[in-house]
């Protein structure tokens, strides 16, 4: 059993605290934050909450700490972690640009501690089906992906909030939900090279905007296209289109709500299979594969090579925002520092 601490009490902070409380390989058993105000709910589930990163740094009995701050923190926090010999896992994005993607999986595995990463999607069953079908060949040559997640959960954020932040959360929608589409295209089709992205503000007053839309190109020649909007009902789905066969994934509801999910493959010869996927707690799996790699050294499924890639790609797509043009992606971190993962 892995003991953590939870950096962060807010909305997904406290998600993470929920869905890990009957987990039987990784148990929260203290919060971190900048005050006490959220108490009364840790203790609801038996956990006390500080305000000091030095008693839990130096507390040996504590495995490994959950990152849910905000995003421009993650890389001190991060390199703190690591140096005090305790695993870290952090909440995506993991920094705001490459090269602190870089000091920060530099740190943990100089540090031989293990680096966890919040993209919990990878871990939904149709997510796993797509990937599958992918992998097999069955829909031919990869041409096109596209691929939207969209919601208003976020919608009522104050301007003054981080999450409406250009420094801790720029282009929009991009930190929120578009990261997970990011990596989602590089663990499905392998490095994006180039990204032309924008976004505007359309029905909010959030100084970063409220819909971020990108255009990629993978290394394979491949197309893709991602969206992200902040104020509207929830809109989740993925399509991925091949000389064979295309399919689409269609989420009925936000990964945090249970609800199916609707997955379709039409095939070159007219045939057309639908069929539904139940929720899967993809937020439990994601943490508990991150436990069993540290105490049984179990494979976990992000390399290093793919959490530098999505923020070098994170970063192009600011840049591109920034500039209006089309961006390439930075050049991936030589093999002998990205190969392993953490």
């Amino acid at each position: 059993m892995i003991r953590a601490a939870i950096a962060g009490l807010g909305w997904w902070g406290k998600h993470m605290i929920r869905r890990m409380a009957d987990s039987t390989e990784l148990r929260i058993v203290v919060a971190i934050d900048v005050s006490d105000a959220q108490a009364g709910f840790a203790a609801e589930y038996g956990i006390p909450v500080t305000t000091r990163w030095d008693e839990v740094l130096g507390d040996p009995s504590i495995d490994a700490v959950i990152l849910c701050t905000p995003h421009s923190l993650h890389t001190a926090q991060v390199l703190a972690i690591a140096k005090a010999g305790k695993h870290v896992f952090c909440e995506k994005p993991l920094a705001l640009n490459r090269t602190d993607a870089e000091r920060s999986v530099e740190a943990c595995r100089a540090a031989g501690v293990k680096l966890g990463i919040g993209h919990e999607r990878r871990y939904e069953p149709a997510m796993l089906e797509i990937k599958r079908l992918v992998d097999s060949g069955t829909l031919g040559t990869f041409m096109h992906v596209e691929a939207n997640f969209s919601h208003d959960k976020l919608a009522e954020v104050p301007a003054g909030d981080w999450r409406a932040s250009p420094v801790d959360a720029p282009a929009a929608g991009m930190t929120a939900m578009g990261i997970h589409l990011t990596d989602g295209f590089i663990d499905l089709f392998g490095p994006i090279t180039e990204v032309y992205a924008t976004t505007a503000q359309r029905a909010s007053n959030r100084p970063n905007g409220d819909v971020v839309s990108v255009l990629t190109r993978f290394a394979s020649g491949a197309t893709g296209y991602l969206n992200a909007i902040l104020v509207t009902p929830n809109y989740i789905g993925i399509t991925v289109y091949g000389s064979d066969a295309w399919v689409e994934a269609r989420n009925h509801t936000h990964p945090d709500t249970p609800g199916k999910t609707t997955l379709s493959v039409q095939h070159k010869d007219g045939r057309i299979e639908v069929r539904d996927y139940e929720w899967a707690d993809t937020v439990k799996a994601n943490l508990e594969a991150f436990a069993r790699s540290i105490e049984h050294g179990t494979p976990y499924v992000f390399t290093d090579e793919q959490k530098i890639g999505n923020i070098a790609v994170l970063e192009a797509i600011c840049r591109s925002v920034a500039t209006n043009a089309p961006v390439a992606v930075g050049a991936a971190s030589e093999p002998s520092r990205a190969a392993a993962s953490a």
